[in-house]
């Protein structure tokens, strides 16, 4: 039995035995003391789901209420009692099974008795202390409670972070980045950011490691220059500058869907940090050979060019170069893609503090031409108004609003311009 396993050697009750110590608890101390007996049999012998009816049945009794059936005649104070029992049976059992690794038959009580953020720091706690087990992922027994918290984490979002953090160390980063794609892309910024620097930093440092790796084995770089950059907290620039850019020749030390995916992930994230090592990737994507540069949507159509001028510009780097692409291919995009590429060049200009170019691309974005979707990228851009009011482009954006008959802007641009 596993640490996280609280069961005992022999949960077995010998029913005869009991149902006589219950008959003969009610003859001589009452209903009461014959529920409780129960109830420390049933705890003790760590049946949890019965545990839960002879709470229910002990807090019926004790309330005066029929034993089963619908209570809908007692009072409203009666009623309000039952339901903190009830709740208090709820955590009781609820947290027996999170203890004993049964995620799923714990959630089932927990779900409507406790906070989510207790559930999560819970499922964070046994998370933990499986994957530091290393057998855990290759034990069955211990991998079903993994399964199980990455399904109330991830698929029903309770905490999308911890089940991708989860589902990285037991299944793999190509699963990761399908659940990414399935259950996180479409969550406001707010949510999606937290996932994505979780991916980031794993396929940063396991490109990180794959290269050095290559490097130590061919010699390239001294495996103290490695050991320096990594204490530095240094990325792979550091790592490729170190090898001389690696630019004509055909190793690859990643799947490069995982490396295209995860830089796509990475455009919702605003940290310093995360985008620098997004930016690393990109740096690394751009010197992947021919066949393995996927083309991208646009404006990502030449990928890990694209990639790396996004995220170099947040960094203060290649800012007018990046503004000028990402220009051209808004103005080249066809009508489909015209939109969303009007909303990449968007967002990277308010990012870099640049809010004139901002309101010029968002006031020349054309309207969809297919469904209209939201985007979470564009989800991050400022409201219009304090954009056009920082830019100092009031009357830009209100002659915009006469032409597509929207009032209501005009009107909070005109109050926004007008205050103090």
């Amino acid at each position: 039995m596993k640490e996280h396993q609280k069961m005992p050697h022999d949960n077995s009750i010998d029913t005869t035995s009991l149902a006589t110590e219950l008959t003969t608890t009610l003859e001589a101390n009452g209903i009461d003391a014959m529920f409780q007996k129960l109830e420390n049999s049933l705890r003790h012998s760590c049946r949890w789901h019965s545990l839960f009816d002879a709470h229910l049945l002990r807090a019926r009794a004790t309330l005066g209420l029929p034993l089963v059936g619908p209570v809908a005649d007692a009072d409203k104070e009666t009623k309000k009692k039952l339901d903190e029992q009830t709740i208090a049976a709820c955590r009781e059992v609820g947290w027996k099974f999170f203890d004993e690794g049964q995620i799923a038959s714990g959630w089932m009580y927990l779900r409507a008795a406790v906070e989510t953020h207790e559930v999560i720091d819970k499922l964070s706690q046994i998370a933990s202390r499986l994957l530091e087990q290393e057998e855990s992922v290759a034990d069955e027994e211990e991998y079903q409670p993994l399964q199980e918290i990455i399904q109330l984490a991830l698929w029903e979002n309770l905490d999308p972070a911890l089940g991708i953090r989860v589902m990285l160390a037991a299944q793999g980063t190509c699963n990761a980045v399908t659940a990414y794609e399935q259950s996180v892309a479409g969550l406001p910024p707010t949510q999606q950011e937290p996932v994505a620097k979780i991916m980031i930093n794993h396929l940063h440092e396991e490109v990180f490691e794959n290269l050095s790796r290559d490097l130590i084995e061919r010699e390239l770089v001294d495996v103290n220059r490695i050991d320096e950059i990594k204490n530095r907290q240094g990325t792979l620039v550091d790592l490729l500058e170190a090898a001389d850019g690696l630019s004509n020749e055909e190793s690859i030390h990643v799947d490069a869907s995982h490396l295209q995916a995860v830089l796509r992930f990475a455009r919702i994230c605003t940290d310093s940090v995360d985008v620098q090592r997004a930016h690393a990737l990109a740096c690394y994507a751009c010197r992947l050979p021919k066949e393995f540069q996927y083309a991208g949507d646009t404006p990502f159509s030449d990928f890990g060019v694209a990639s790396r001028l996004f995220y170099s510009a947040q960094l203060d780097k290649e800012a007018d170069q990046a503004i000028a692409f990402f220009r051209q291919e808004a103005e080249q995009a066809n009508e489909y893609e015209a939109p969303t590429a009007w909303d990449v060049l968007a967002v990277l200009a308010a990012r870099i503090n640049r809010p004139d170019d901002a309101l010029s691309a968002i006031l020349a974005r054309p309207a969809e031409t297919g469904p209209s979707h939201n985007s979470p990228l564009a989800a991050t851009l400022p409201p219009l108004v304090e954009l056009s009011h920082k830019a100092g482009g009031g009357e830009k954006l209100r002659a915009a609003c006469i032409e597509r008959d929207d009032l209501i802007t005009y009107a909070a641009s005109l109050a926004r311009d007008s205050a103090p």
